[in-house]
């Protein structure tokens, strides 16, 4: 079992974030992991994206030209990203800033307006978690507690944003589940 992913976005979008939190996931059940960011020199509004590669053999390179998924939170990401995807692969769109129309048949298609779930439950910054639960939802790459569990205890000393992530996975998984 392999499983590769994509995930980006802007800057300050927690695209990074949660590519940690999937790899720590992960290595949780055991599993080997690779988690790569990349990044520009801006902190906020430049471009961020992340692989992770989560697998029971040894992993032989970190570089995945062309993925099983990506996460996608905005659209310069669905325009780098979206082609890369190996057919039968899963994208995951963030419709709430993605405006342009994925022109891929060979894919599975989520479409996850995770700003607007995350602002409804009470924080627009939710919206990496909101996302990262549909992909576990779409792809089982982890166990959903166990991923749960990795954000409780990511949160452990901001108990204030705990129960926000909570909610944000589950709707995410939810709303994934409903689409699959």
């Amino acid at each position: 079992m392999q499983n590769e992913v994509v995930i980006a976005g802007f800057g300050g979008q927690g695209v990074l974030s949660a590519g940690q939190i999937l790899a720590y996931s992960a290595m949780a059940e055991g599993f080997n992991v690779v988690w790569l960011p990349s990044y520009g020199p801006e902190m906020r509004g430049g471009t961020a994206n992340c692989s992770v590669v989560v697998s029971d053999q040894p992993i032989a390179s970190p570089i995945i030209p062309h993925p099983g998924a990506a996460i996608v939170m905005n659209n310069p990401s669905l325009e780098r990203f979206g082609p890369a995807v190996k057919a039968g692969g899963i994208i995951i769109i963030n419709t709430s800033l993605i405006n342009i129309k994925c022109q891929r048949d060979d894919v599975t298609q989520i479409n996850i307006g995770a700003n607007q779930v995350a602002m409804d439950l009470g924080n627009g910054k939710a919206a990496n978690m909101v996302i990262l639960g549909a992909y576990v939802a779409a792809t089982k790459a982890v166990s959903f507690d166990v991923l749960k569990a990795t954000v409780r205890e990511k949160f452990a000393r901001k108990p204030q944003f705990e129960e926000l992530n909570m909610r944000a996975l589950d709707a995410g998984f939810e709303l994934a589940g409903k689409q699959m």
